[in-house]
């Protein structure tokens, strides 16, 4: 799930009672958001329900918060009861936020159990290709391919109690046992090694031995990472909090913001 509103900050509720026969361009704290409303609407209560993001802010910095929670949902609908995030919202979702000149940054909140191979690197491809600052923070755990979505962002962080799974490609269903299967499954794993080596200060022969271990997980193979092991390997930058994690993202947005001044 994403959710989608707009918060006009601490003085939000007091703002919105005070203004609400005003328009965008009447309203004193310039709340023009998103879309020109300057308070929360029916419209902006569904997003909530349906979506999973946030616009907050400073002053006049915007940033929007994207949160990717249970499993990423790839080109076939799960069942009903599972919590997953859909990459057909996300995708366009990051689009607006990196075209729209008003949303300085993006914080990412990651709490998954991975999911959909393809779906879940077309997310992480997208964030990794912006120019919008990004931060990330691991809250909960960001297992198999949250993993490459944790990394693409210019700065991870991971919470003190998080936890991420290393693990080989798996799949469901009919499976030839052919060469040239292996082959496919091999080929699959070493895009996302290539990924997150990439975006990350871990080397391929290392996360591969991650990916490969067969001492630790009772029933597969693979490694689980507490957050300072996650930092160690480096995996993630930095464990940190909810706060730090803002504070590097108005900084990194900041020293933009600087360059294009000078």
């Amino acid at each position: 799930m994403i959710i989608k509103s707009e918060i006009l900050g601490a003085n939000s509720l007091d703002n919105s009672q005070k203004n609400k026969n005003q328009t965008p361009d009447e309203n004193p704290d310039g709340g023009d958001i998103a879309g020109g409303e300057a308070s929360l609407t029916e419209e902006n209560a569904e997003g909530i329900r349906n979506l999973g993001s946030v616009i907050t802010g400073r002053e006049d910095t915007l940033i929007h918060c994207l949160t990717i929670i249970g499993q990423i949902e790839g080109h076939y609908i799960l069942p009903s009861q599972n919590k997953t995030t859909k990459y057909e919202h996300i995708i366009p979702l990051l689009v607006s936020v990196e075209e729209d000149p008003k949303v300085k940054g993006l914080l990412i909140l990651l709490n998954t159990v991975g999911g959909d191979v393809e779906a879940g690197l077309a997310i992480a491809e997208v964030i990794a290709g912006m120019k919008t600052p990004t931060v990330s923070v691991v809250i909960g755990g960001s297992h198999s391919i949250g993993i490459p979505l944790a990394v693409a962002a210019d700065k991870s962080y991971i919470a003190k109690s998080a936890t991420m799974t290393a693990h080989p490609v798996r799949t469901t269903g009919l499976t030839l046992g052919v060469s040239q299967s292996f082959e496919y499954f091999k080929r699959i794993q070493d895009r996302i090694t290539t990924f997150v080596s990439d975006n990350s200060n871990i080397s391929k022969e290392e996360y591969n031995r991650l990916v490969l271990n067969t001492g630790e997980l009772v029933t597969d193979i693979g490694t689980i990472l507490d957050s300072e092991t996650a930092v160690k390997t480096g995996l993630i930058d930095s464990v940190g909090t909810l706060s730090e994690a803002i504070d590097w993202l108005y900084k990194m947005i900041n020293n933009d913001e600087n360059k294009t001044s000078s």
